[in-house]
């Protein structure tokens, strides 16, 4: 595997170990079946906690991070949607990570997006040599999601095929992913506590393929809105700025004033304010 100092960008879980660690030495509160923390602790996770030195890594509505965990307790899929850029992603990221300690199980969302990658797939060579078997079978994301009790995340899910998205009702409703080419116990996948699925969906492309009215009824959906506050959403940029130099070796601050304008630009194509200000 890569090591840390080379990985351009850390998952959640290998970024935050330490945090993750003392959350889960402290932990004393009841834990949802297959989690590794209780809610309180993943909330702390997610939104900071100053007293135990947890920092703060999502800079939103904290009682949606209260819905989404309640959602993935009750073995709801939870579906986060919003405008490009509102941090749907690192929040589904990180709630994976605080649930299951792992955030990778990921599906990218895509025309070229196949049933392959979402359930499993054949090593060929081992299918011509032995036919079907566990042996030859290779897990895509779902059906490690299932076997071992993990979250899920497909990111932008509405980019997928009709067919392909629905691909996935068997899952979330019956939480049985059947394997029709092997037969006897093989063939059929129950899922382990613990598993569910995270998909995000970018409103600007909400009709380029809209979800069926069935898989919808599977999903809680969650609105993640833009920061609100000019000032928190500078500052934000501040500092991921600062820390992008860092990484870089550049040795040279990030100018508030150009990043003033930017984040105004940004903030006033967001909301459609496009006409220039009076002379």
């Amino acid at each position: 595997m890569t090591s840390t100092q080379t990985m351009q960008r850390p998952p959640a879980e290998v970024r935050y170990a330490d945090e993750l660690a003392r959350l889960r030495e402290a932990d004393s509160a009841p834990k949802p079946p297959g989690w590794a923390l209780s809610l309180d602790a993943a909330r702390k996770f997610v939104v900071g906690d100053e007293k135990r030195g947890i920092t703060k890594k999502f800079v939103g509505d904290p009682s949606l991070v209260d819905r989404a965990l309640v959602t993935l307790a009750t073995s709801r899929g939870l579906m986060l949607v919003g405008e490009p850029g509102t941090a749907k992603s690192l929040l589904s990221e990180l709630i994976a990570a605080a649930v299951c300690g792992e955030s990778t199980l990921t599906i990218q969302g895509g025309a070229a997006t196949t049933e392959d990658q979402i359930k499993y797939s054949w090593n060929y060579a081992l299918l011509v040599a032995e036919g079907p078997s566990p042996r030859s079978l290779v897990p895509a994301p779902m059906l490690r999601g299932m076997a071992e009790g993990k979250i899920v995340r497909f990111e932008e899910i509405t980019r997928c095929p009709l067919e392909v998205q629905d691909c996935m009702l068997s899952m979330l409703s019956d939480r049985v992913m059947a394997i029709g080419e092997l037969n006897g116990p093989d063939g059929m996948v129950f899922a382990r506590d613990g598993f569910n699925v995270i998909a995000t969906a970018n409103t600007r492309d909400r009709g380029v393929n809209e979800m069926s009215a069935a898989l919808k009824r599977r999903f809680n959906f969650e609105t993640v809105f833009p920061i609100a506050d000019f000032h928190t959403e500078l500052a934000l940029v501040e500092q991921e700025a600062a820390k992008l130099l860092e990484r870089s070796g550049v040795e040279l601050a990030p100018k508030r004033d150009v990043l003033e304008v930017l984040v105004k630009t940004f903030r006033d194509l967001r909301e459609g304010n496009d006409r220039p200000p009076p002379s």
